[in-house]
């Protein structure tokens, strides 16, 4: 693949609570729209669209993106858990590197209820079978919802080995409300300090208060990938170009490994980066700016590792030196992040690029990392897929 993809238009609706939102088919449309205004294209030009979402019937793709034209072109569903937005990108880049198409639109929208994420299908088996009998048997508590203990028990495992403190991880949720409060689409723009993080309201004593959780969010994002050729030939703003991305899924050592950090995709997130890395031929110094998936403080920190940001073990010393922020080693989430932004499952990683092109153009107002010029991205979903994306600025 010689062709590489260019990232010519985002644009996303501001994330809110569920039943605050409109429909998810609105959302998507108005989120399309933005980032075909963005990039100054007219919709029938799209050759090809990848639309994700977790919670919806099929063809909802169909259903969100008939409101923006109805062109005929081919259009597919994506569902790949709290990664689906980054999947669908993942589809759209390889689209055009390969040289099918020249310009493929990626979306990705969410319309979710409140309180804990469950199983819609309840009369088969689920796919989150073997997670939930490791997590059984590593963490136990069961009056605990499933999603707190995957990664509380992550953040546990990592306190466990190294005395990781619960401070720890409410200096990161304060880290991520600082970046919020500067970011006009996120959910939650209130600051909030470490000490008002711990003392929120308790769901796992000794690991995790209810503000390390990220919120459930209502949402919609969206990308144009084009050609070099097709975004000269049309005037678009070619300055972001993704430079390298990388696709894994689970290994033996999600469940062979017996540490909950595994199961949560600590190897999944490392393996995607180190493909990264080598395919563009930099290392994670090289950085200036990521997004994260930190659905809880938790993953963060275990995150910070993984991308090779920081040592093994060295995440609290990364958190304590303010290497996670504005004036230290990386800024990572200004957008605020899932803790702070919000997490709409299938918009999360469209999202997440919207803020780091953003970056790379130098548009990004308050939250402007100075000088960006490399800027990575994480989405991860359980079950289990990871996404990791390198953005260059040329």
């Amino acid at each position: 693949m010689s062709t590489k993809a260019y990232v010519t238009g985002v644009g996303m609706v501001p994330f809110q609570k569920p039943g605050a939102s409109e429909s998810y088919d609105v959302m998507a449309a108005k989120a399309t729209r933005s980032a075909l205004q963005d990039a100054g294209l007219s919709y029938d030009l799209i050759q090809q669209a990848y639309v994700g979402y977790v919670y919806g019937d099929s063809t909802c793709g169909q259903r969100a993106l008939y409101q923006v034209g109805m062109t005929g072109i081919p259009i597919l569903n994506v569902n790949n858990n709290c990664s689906t937005g980054s999947s669908a990108l993942f589809l759209a880049r390889q689209a055009v590197e390969s040289g099918a198409v020249e310009c493929v639109l990626a979306l990705g929208f969410e319309q979710m209820k409140p309180g804990a994420i469950g199983s819609v299908f309840e009369d088969r088996v689920s796919p989150f079978q073997s997670f939930d009998d490791e997590t059984d048997d590593l963490v136990g508590s069961p009056e605990i919802p499933l999603a707190l203990r995957y990664f509380g028990g992550a953040g546990k495992a990592h306190m466990d080995e190294f005395g990781t403190t619960l401070e720890t991880f409410a200096k990161i949720r304060a880290k991520s409300s600082r970046h919020a409060s500067k970011n006009p689409v996120a959910l939650f723009r209130t600051e909030v300090t470490a000490e008002e993080v711990l003392a929120a309201k308790v769901v796992w004593p000794g690991v995790m208060t209810r503000l390390m959780a990220c919120p459930p969010t209502c949402g919609a994002a969206a990308a144009i990938i084009c050609s070099k050729a097709f975004a000269d030939k049309h005037g678009l703003d070619s300055s972001v170009r993704i430079a390298a991305q990388a696709m894994t899924t689970d290994g033996p050592e999600t469940f062979n490994a017996h540490d909950m950090r595994e199961v949560v995709g600590a190897s999944m997130a490392k393996k995607a980066a180190n493909q990264v890395y080598e395919a563009a031929g930099i290392g994670p110094d090289d950085i200036n700016v990521v997004e994260l998936h930190d659905c809880f403080a938790h993953n963060e920190l275990i995150t910070y590792e993984a991308l090779g940001l920081c040592g093994r073990g060295e995440a609290g010393k990364f958190v304590d030196d303010g290497d996670n922020t504005y004036g230290g080693k990386y800024v990572t989430n200004p957008s605020g992040g899932l803790l702070s932004k919000g997490h709409p499952l299938g918009a999360t990683g469209l999202a997440q690029c919207t803020e780091l092109v953003q970056q790379l153009r130098g548009t990004a107002d308050a939250r402007q990392v100075s000088g960006a010029r490399l800027a990575l991205q994480h989405n991860l979903g359980l079950g289990g897929a990871c996404v990791v994306t390198l953005y260059e600025a040329v």
